[in-house]
């Protein structure tokens, strides 16, 4: 895929989503990637479903973009053979147990030092909880997110995806980037990434950390309103659906009321402020979802457009992909997998302006491209590899 990463090569070494998600990103702006996968099984993707016909659909998804090979790294020979690959690349990215890779003479003094390596793990690579083990939800847990979903009178809801893994490989993908324009611009070597689950997540929590450092707040879950803005939720409609608007500022509000033919609300002063709103917000909120849910869902969206209010549809996946504006930009893709044929997924993001957009290349079968990687490009002979796919190295 031509790209403004075209010429790069990437390894891939990681498994399950953050690690690999950060190389897929650096595949969907033009970089070659190559991922390594144990020779018995595989990625752990591969395992889970949904499935059709035994081929996993997340698997679909996660692995595509990228070329297959299999190598033992527990063994000399397979770690041999990742060092002479790893030469000949730009950028590995990983998310083993840290120090794992220094047991297994791979970490980063033992690689070239043009090298930029993203290494990601739940608690970073240094510190008292570097060695716990985790997974997704440790992050968004250890990080604050997990506190503020859901409704204050329920638990705390995890999000619908696994938000901390595809949040650090954006931010990893992001900072591998840098150091290639570091080490190739400025003349400077690659880089070391220390990139954590929580730390991600953690990025994002808003005002959270310098309210209670000033003000002693501890912030909380708040479900689908804010406590500093209304009219603002997820309102109900006549047929099922929810609609979401955002009208706390007092231009949006006057829009809303006009939308609902109420613009006598305007002049209430209970209302007349978003800080009065704010004050008010059951009872301003109220009286929307009495008037979303006299309407279907299509006709609030329609009366919301109307009146320049923002607003959107919180859409199923059906809706998602009958949307006729997700088709027009292209937002959907088929990709062309190797098992089932065409798949309809996501589409590359974001998109360069005049550039259009490609689809990306089926996730490959286990050890796809063996002879492509470790003939073609670490010069292993055929009957050596053959010798190695005899003795499970490969």
């Amino acid at each position: 895929m031509a790209g403004p990463l075209a010429g790069l090569r990437v390894i891939d070494i990681g498994t399950r989503i953050a690690a690999p998600f950060c190389a897929g990103l650096l595949g969907e702006m033009g970089a070659e990637v190559v991922k390594l996968e144990q020779p018995q099984g595989g990625d752990f993707m591969r395992t889970i479903g949904p499935f059709e016909d035994g081929y996993s659909l997340f698997w679909a998804v996660e692995g595509r973009g990228r070329k297959s090979a299999t190598v033992d790294l527990r063994r000399p020979q397979g770690q041999d053979l990742f060092r002479r690959l790893a030469a000949t690349a730009d950028v590995v990215c990983e998310n083993f147990r840290p120090g794992t890779l220094e047991g297994w003479h791979i970490g980063p003094a033992d690689l070239d030092p043009r090298l930029v390596v993203v290494r990601i793990s739940v608690f970073g690579q240094d510190g008292p909880k570097a060695q716990r083990p985790g997974l997704d939800r440790m992050g968004i847990g250890y990080g604050g997110l997990m506190h503020l979903t859901g409704y204050p009178d329920r638990p705390p809801v995890r999000p619908g995806v696994t938000v901390s893994d595809y949040l650090t490989a954006s931010f990893c993908a992001h900072a591998a980037v840098a150091s290639l324009y570091a080490r190739d611009v400025r003349g400077g070597q690659g880089a070391v990434i220390d990139a954590s689950l929580y730390g991600a997540v953690l990025r994002i929590l808003e005002w959270t950390i310098p309210a209670y450092d000033r003000l002693g707040v501890v912030r909380t879950r708040e479900g689908n309103r804010l406590a500093n803005s209304a009219p603002l939720d997820n309102y109900p409609t006549a047929d099922g659906a929810f609609v979401c608007i955002v009208a706390g500022s007092d231009a949006n509000f006057r829009r809303l009321c006009s939308a609902m033919g109420r613009p006598e609300l305007t002049a209430d002063a209970r209302f007349t402020t978003l800080a009065d709103r704010a004050a008010h917000g059951d009872l301003i909120n109220g009286i929307v979802t009495e008037w979303t849910r006299g309407l279907t869902a299509a006709e609030v969206e329609r009366a919301c457009v109307a009146s320049d209010v923002p607003v959107a549809l919180a859409y199923t996946v059906a809706d998602i992909c009958a949307d006729d504006h997700m088709a027009a930009r292209g937002d959907l893709v088929a990709v062309d997998d190797p098992v089932l044929g065409p798949v309809r997924q996501q589409a590359p993001f974001p998109r360069f302006v005049g550039e259009p957009v490609a689809p990306p290349t089926g996730a490959p079968r286990l050890g796809q491209h063996n002879e492509e990687v470790w003939c073609g490009l670490v010069g292993v002979s055929p009957e050596e590899l053959a010798r190695l796919q005899a003795n499970g190295v490969v």
